[in-house]
């Protein structure tokens, strides 16, 4: 499992976000909290707080965690 911490700032991020984690056949979590969502939900990520940085974990292989982390970039938090 990997793992990054993403900023979904805004409705057209959550969409885009939610669009590209369904390209991926593997299981990705959302946490945010004590309360987890699939990240292929739209509706589940907007029932979290979104204000602050959300931890992604992505249950797939290494060589789709690198895809997946490079298309998501521009959501990244810095640490």
């Amino acid at each position: 499992m990997n793992t990054l911490s993403v900023t979904l700032g805004s409705v057209p991020e959550v969409r885009t976000f939610a669009d590209i984690a369904s390209h991926y056949s593997c299981e990705i979590d959302v946490l945010s909290g004590r309360y987890v969502v699939d990240a292929k939900s739209i509706l589940g990520l907007f029932s979290l707080e979104l204000a602050h940085p959300v931890t992604v974990e992505f249950h797939g292989s290494e060589e789709q965690f690198a895809a997946f982390a490079k298309e998501v970039q521009p959501f990244v938090t810095k640490a």
